[in-house]
């Protein structure tokens, strides 16, 4: 069987096979990773909201909205509760001091440190047990093959 035959669009069966599996591992470990850190009682919604602030910075309730694709009302509940739990703060915004702009706070990133802290620490005992010195390579080489197709 020839690499195009069973393609939709143009595209090869490899192609379309190598995006349904990385798909689904990368789903699996991300799953996985999570199951490694206590969840400090967030929500996944919550979690979402402060992992959105800590990589994109402070945002509106309505940015925060539109990113998240869910009702104002419903970022607004998220964000009460992170506030209540000291791991964002509001500041009024220099440019509409009619807006307030939410930011993760010191102890925002500690949390979020932490869950990432423990998530690599299972993943590198995992790739040491389970893996050869030439399989962590062969990682290695794909990671820098799905990091070239990212910034594409």
């Amino acid at each position: 069987m020839s690499e195009i035959s069973g393609s939709t669009d143009g595209v090869s069966e490899s192609a379309a096979r190598a995006a349904r599996e990385v798909r689904v591992v990368f789903s699996r470990l991300r799953r996985r990773m999570r199951e490694t850190y206590d969840p400090g009682d967030l929500t996944p919604s919550q979690t979402s909201v402060l992992s959105r602030l800590d990589k994109d910075g402070e945002a509106s309730v309505s940015d925060l909205a539109a990113a998240e694709r869910v009702r104002h009302q419903s970022v607004a509940a998220t964000v009460g509760v992170l506030v209540e739990r000291g791991l964002v703060a509001r500041r009024p915004d220099p440019e509409d001091g009619r807006r307030q702009l939410v930011f993760v706070t010191d102890s925002g990133h500690a949390f979020l440190e932490d869950r990432r802290r423990a998530g690599e620490g299972w993943l590198t005992r995992a790739l040491e047990d389970q893996c050869t010195e030439e399989e962590r390579r062969t990682l290695l080489q794909a990671t820098a093959l799905l990091e070239r197709i990212v910034r594409s």
